[in-house]
């Protein structure tokens, strides 16, 4: 049985940073993951690119029942001392939006940031590591796996939520909370693109990979951001945003020309073929 300080369960972002600051703080730190690989997410986040902050961040702009945690977390650890780490090791990042900086090449460049920084800080990594079983006994934590059983003091569950199962995502963290009597709430899909009925898709195949301001609104909230065609339906910031305030079988307004009024927009329909090309959309889109 290996005795450490720290187990930190899941290799996302969220498990490398933590398992690194534990690490340089000079706790003996392991890491366990069941995939294959660190950082999945990371990788296919941003389009590939990782939207790894975004400086304009603040605690209006995270939704929790306790708010007071957000800005703790906040002030402790800000958008900006994220940015000198990566500057640090001179990653190359642009800005697209004010305030969102993503990885110029990819976001392979950040991972290799997170894993250095693990190494530096001395703690270990393992990976294809199954969980087995957890145990509180005697004031330590006795977390069993497929590649032995490790005792620690303190146990960090970073393993996500239940956002995109075919990468591996699982409920594991919520049996981890209800085993120690903590109360779930329920579940339901946020921060994510939204699927149209077959009908309604093949009619805006064309539309596909065009991006164009909207204003979404559910549940007395608006975001007035781009909007993106997929080919499964839209997404896009706001789509995504306001999906944290829709409830399934409340209505969700979706307005693609906010800045026009209605004699303009009018006009401008009047001006658009009826049979829209994919570049005619594009231009009325856009104008919009």
């Amino acid at each position: 049985m290996d005795n450490v300080d720290v187990v930190v369960i899941g290799a996302g972002a969220s498990g490398l940073m933590c398992a690194a600051t534990a690490g340089y703080r000079g706790k003996k730190v392991v890491v366990l993951d069941h995939a294959n690989k660190a950082g999945k997410k990371i990788l296919m986040s941003g389009g590939g690119r990782c939207n790894f902050t975004n400086m304009d961040a603040a605690p209006k702009h995270f939704l929790s029942d306790n708010p007071h945690f957000c800005i703790s977390a906040l002030r402790r650890f800000s958008s900006q001392d994220f940015v000198d780490l990566v500057d640090r090791h001179r990653l190359d990042y642009v800005e697209k939006a004010p305030g969102q900086l993503f990885c110029e090449h990819s976001a392979k460049d950040l991972l290799e940031i997170l894993l250095t920084e693990l190494e530096w800080s001395g703690a270990e990594l393992k990976l294809n590591t199954k969980i087995y079983n957890i145990d509180f006994q005697d004031g330590q934590t006795v977390v069993k796996t497929n590649q032995g059983s490790f005792t620690c003091k303190s146990l960090v569950v970073a393993t996500g939520g239940l956002s995109i199962p075919t990468m591996g995502a699982t409920g594991f963290g919520y049996d981890i909370a209800k085993q120690v009597g903590h109360e779930i709430l329920p579940t339901r899909a946020s921060l994510v693109p939204i699927t149209i009925q077959p009908n309604r898709k093949m009619q805006l195949a064309e539309l596909s990979g065009i991006a164009c301001e909207i204003a979404a609104t559910a549940s007395g909230v608006t975001f007035q951001e781009p909007m993106l065609f997929t080919h499964r339906g839209v997404s896009g910031p706001s789509i995504l945003q306001i999906t944290n305030f829709w409830q399934p079988g409340e209505a969700l307004t979706i307005n693609i020309a906010p800045t026009l009024s209605l004699d303009e927009l009018l006009e401008v329909r009047q001006s658009t073929p009826k049979k829209a090309t994919k570049a005619s959309c594009q231009t009325y889109y856009q104008s919009g």
